[in-house]
């Protein structure tokens, strides 16, 4: 199977999934204004934060280009076609501009280096002062343990098939201190493998 076909599949695959995870975003977050920005192949997230009104104004930078036409799909089957804008970016954040973001979230960004190589700095230069970015993956502390069982050994296969690597809280770390940026970096490993980052 290419790609793409295993990047559909995993982002319909964790549709039950948003719900919670966006729960634990907006509890970090703790606002509903600003604009959102979610970043790279895994999107879907923003859906459901679009349906729960956390966020004015809603983005996704989308790359490899091949998923654009999956996440346009996707918000006209929910008929948020009007409300998030799909851009073409890549892992810079190409078309993302300096200070712009209230809210950047980048699933899978760590785990999968055979796709596109992380650029911490590039999600910290498009936050705005005050401005939140959530990088990482995981299925959130709020998931149900059913829910996970559901699609948890179809995930693992696709996830495999895509070059799933493990990481450890600790090289994260390092990446982190590797940008210059562990002042404005936490590490969470709850419900997952999460930086959150505050501008």
């Amino acid at each position: 199977m290419e790609t793409d076909a295993l990047v559909e599949e995993l982002n319909l695959l964790w549709e039950p999934i948003r719900p919670y995870l966006a729960r634990q975003v907006e509890e970090l977050y703790g606002r509903k204004d600003g604009h959102v920005l979610e970043i790279g192949p895994f999107s879907g997230l923003i859906f459901a934060l679009a349906q729960e009104k956390v966020g004015r104004s809603f983005s996704i930078a989308a790359f490899p280009s091949a998923t654009i036409s999956l996440f346009q799909r996707e918000a006209r089957r929910l008929a948020l076609e009007d409300r998030v804008r799909i851009i073409e970016s890549d892992s810079s954040l190409a078309g993302i501009a300096d200070d712009h973001v209230d809210l950047a979230i980048f699933r899978g960004a760590l785990f999968f280096p055979t796709l596109f190589r992380v650029d911490l700095g590039a999600v910290y230069r498009t936050l705005r002062a005050g401005g939140l970015a959530v990088v990482g993956g995981g299925f959130g502390k709020h998931t149900p343990p059913e829910v996970i069982s559901r699609i948890g050994k179809r995930s693992e296969r696709l996830n495999a098939a895509m070059g799933r690597v493990r990481v450890t809280a600790e090289s994260v770390r390092d990446q982190v201190r590797s940008t210059h940026l562990e002042e404005r970096c936490e590490i969470t490993t709850e419900g997952g493998l999460w930086v959150v980052m505050k501008k």
